[in-house]
């Protein structure tokens, strides 16, 4: 049976239910009137079982995908950076590999670009995307494809491409593009010294090619029923008896069991069966819209004019309406710093413990000083405070409060007549709340702690109780720490990988400091400053991180209505004992970075930092991040130093993917916490770089003009 009959005749199945079927299903899962419900194929993508489609999640998609089937267990998590691009990290697990040396697990990335949106030049025009899979990895997965997909009606979708590499296994021929060039024609195969995590961009849409293609049907609101041609020949797998490919032809099913999970079940090349779940969630679309908080109270009319005049008479009046002021403040959960009040003019110090959204805690508390104030204060300066640091200075009048307080277009008008200038480095603070300084805080409670990719067991966890305490001592100066105790884990347990190289084993011996139960991850004093106008100033002593203890010191400029920022940090560190306790071991190094930050457009941040690393190696970081209005951030970065693939050792460079998620957007309640994960393929010695607790770049942003624009909507809420 060739290629060209075995695809005509699984679209044809699956046409022929369609064209039966005659009952209208309504769609709570896709709002798209015009093509079938998005699908996920067995490789955690936009697809049908195995192969790919050239559809793509909706912008911000974040899925997680489970999938098993012939003894390969692949986990993906996909990415929809852009509306036409796709990005997505696998670990897969093969049960039975004979010519792997590394164990059975397998790292591999892959990109999606469409290239051409369905319908772009005319209803006939299909979507067509291109994509690289497997292109930074061991290549045991890497295949290129350019794929078209239609959708035939508003609940048929076919799709036809063409593949090269992992996908050119069965019917394949003469490689089309080789009339760009003989040197098209073969693909090169992998080195005996590839140490894995380049790019492999020496072998993309070269060697021979194939066709696969497929078709999907929407049977139901729910269920979707899937057929394809598979061009894939799993050679590995058969050579190894995991399952015997009978047949290029697989069927499947496709149910959507809620809002964000799928379940898909596949009989596959007529000899396996295979299942697959995926989660996929949308940053942008929170399970509450809008936040379930309690409102503001509404603005109030102003006092009289007597009453104006009563409080310039006060000798005490700056206190008895700073104590006023903070009373409002508390029935929003936000905390005074300090207050100075004079005859048209009012500054706010404000600490902001409980909102994520930065523009929602000013604007509380730009009703709170409208409630409080005597009626001639007609300018507010609201400076938000973090850690003692005044971050920002943001300027409103208060008759626009009342003017816009009801107006639909309220928040966007006020942000235009609202100034957003630096912190004045030396300004009078006011009177300073009672009892704020010095100030003891501690709180206890469980932590959990993860170890992914352990060759042996892909997730580790550790459990236990955490004390944290901080004890600030005037603004700016702070003491904190953390001692935590494991009651159940197996992280002791970690392999012990050897070094990279002749470098200083800087992170290789990490798995030696999980080997105690009550550790001290932290203790440190902070001292935090304004030295000049739009600079912010940092220095750290004490034990920095569970590796290393030392001095920090780091320097930022960063203008309020600026996209660019620059900084410089500079440490010397010395390597801490394996049990977390107060002493050293001998190794000490001086590292450093000079950074460039840039915020570009659709909440994207570019960091460039460019210095030496842990083990003495030069070289720079790449990250780029792409931050949501309420406070979710996706992101990746790369490490290039002078270490050369050989040196650093399996994964070549250093690499990883970053997720920030704000606490707040699963309940809708405000919370200024987030938790983080950090995906990182291999840890090794190469490029790596010291973990300083709140940097300051991240510690006051959030309040430049770039971060409030893109968040000013929730001002009035």
């Amino acid at each position: 049976m060739g290629a060209g009959s075995a695809l005509l005749r699984a679209m044809a199945g699956l046409a022929l239910m369609a064209t039966c079927a005659t009952a209208q299903t309504t769609r709570v899962f896709d709002t798209s009137p015009d093509r079938p419900r998005l699908t996920w194929n067995l490789y955690g993508a936009p697809g049908l079982i195995d192969m790919p489609t050239a559809r793509g999640a909706p912008d911000g998609e974040l899925a997680l995908t489970v999938s098993h089937f012939g003894g390969l267990t692949r986990s993906t998590l996909t990415f929809q950076i852009l509306p036409r691009l796709t990005g997505s990290f696998r670990y897969s697990h093969l049960e039975r590999f004979s010519d792997r040396t590394s164990g059975n697990y397998d790292r591999s990335f892959d990109l999606r670009f469409r290239l051409l949106d369905e319908g772009r030049w005319g209803s006939w025009t299909p979507a067509v995307a291109v994509g690289l899979q497997d292109f930074i990895g061991t290549g045991l997965q890497t295949g290129e494809y350019v794929v078209a997909t239609k959708a035939i009606t508003p609940r048929f979708d076919a799709s036809v491409g063409i593949g090269w590499g992992r996908l050119a296994g069965v019917g394949s021929f003469d490689n089309p593009l080789r009339v760009f060039g003989d040197s098209l024609a073969d693909r090169p195969g992998r080195s005996a010294g590839d140490r894995g995590g380049n790019a492999n961009f020496n072998r993309l849409f070269r060697g021979n090619a194939a066709i696969f293609g497929g078709a999907s049907w929407q049977a139901s609101e729910r269920l979707t029923l899937l057929a394809e041609y598979s061009s894939d020949a799993y050679a590995r797998a058969q050579a190894d008896g995991l399952f015997e490919r009978r047949s290029p032809i697989s069927f499947g099913f496709d149910y959507q069991a809620t809002r964000r999970m799928s379940v898909g079940g596949y009989v596959m090349h007529g000899d396996t069966a295979g299942l697959r779940f995926t989660y996929a969630l949308n940053p942008a679309r929170p399970d509450i819209a809008g936040g379930a908080e309690v409102g503001p109270p509404p603005l109030t009319p102003r006092p009289s004019a007597r009453s104006q005049a009563f409080w310039t008479a006060r000798a005490t009046a700056e206190r008895v309406l700073r104590d006023r002021v903070a009373e409002e403040l508390e029935t929003v959960d936000l905390k005074l710093e300090a207050l100075s009040v004079g005859p048209n003019q009012a500054t706010l110090r404000l600490r902001n413990p409980t909102y994520g959204n930065e523009a929602q805690a000013i604007g509380r508390a730009a009703r709170a000083m409208a409630r409080t104030l005597p009626a001639g204060v007609e300018t507010f300066r609201i400076v938000p405070v973090v850690d003692g640091l005044p971050a920002a200075t943001i300027t409103l009048r208060r008759g626009d409060l009342e003017a816009l307080e009801n107006d639909p277009d309220g928040s966007f008008r006020m942000l235009a007549r609202t100034r957003i200038d630096a912190a004045a480095p030396d300004e009078d603070p006011g009177t300073f709340a009672d009892g704020l300084y010095p100030r003891f805080e501690w709180d206890v409670g469980p932590y959990l702690t993860a170890s992914t990719f352990d060759p042996t067991n892909p997730l580790r966890l550790d459990f236990g109780l955490a004390l944290d305490v901080a004890y600030h001592v005037v603004p700016g100066l702070l003491a904190e720490g953390r001692i935590q105790g494991r009651a159940l884990g197996n992280r002791d347990d970690l392999v012990r990988g050897s070094g990279s190289g002749g470098l200083p084993r800087v992170r290789t011996l990490g798995p030696r400091y999980n080997d105690a139960d009550v550790t001290m991850p932290h203790a440190t004093l902070t001292h935090l400053s304004r030295p000049a106008d739009d600079v912010y100033a940092k220095a750290t002593a004490g034990y920095l991180e569970p590796m290393y203890g030392g001095l920090v010191g780091e320097l930022l400029w960063k203008p309020a209505n600026s996209r660019l920022a620059l900084g410089v940090e500079v440490a010397y560190v010395k390597q801490r004992d394996f049990d977390q306790d107060l002493g050293f071991r001998d190794y000490d190094v001086v590292t450093g970075h000079a950074s460039a930050y840039y915020r570009f457009a659709n909440g994207f941040k570019g960091q460039l930092d460019v210095g030496r690393y842990l083990a003495g190696d030069v070289g720079a970081t790449l990250r780029v991040d792409r931050t949501f209005a309420n406070g979710w951030s996706v992101g990746a970065y790369a490490t290039k130093t002078d270490v050369s693939s050989e040196e650093f050792g399996e994964g070549s460079f250093d690499k990883g993917i970053l997720i920030e998620i704000p606490i707040s957007w699963f309940g809708g309640q405000p919370e200024r916490s987030r938790r983080g994960i950090r995906i990182q393929p291999i840890q090794r010695d190469g490029g790596a770089r010291l973990f300083v607790r709140d940097r300051l770049e991240g510690l006051v942003e959030g309040y430049d003009r770039v971060d409030l624009d893109r968040r000013w909507g929730k001002f009035w809420r």
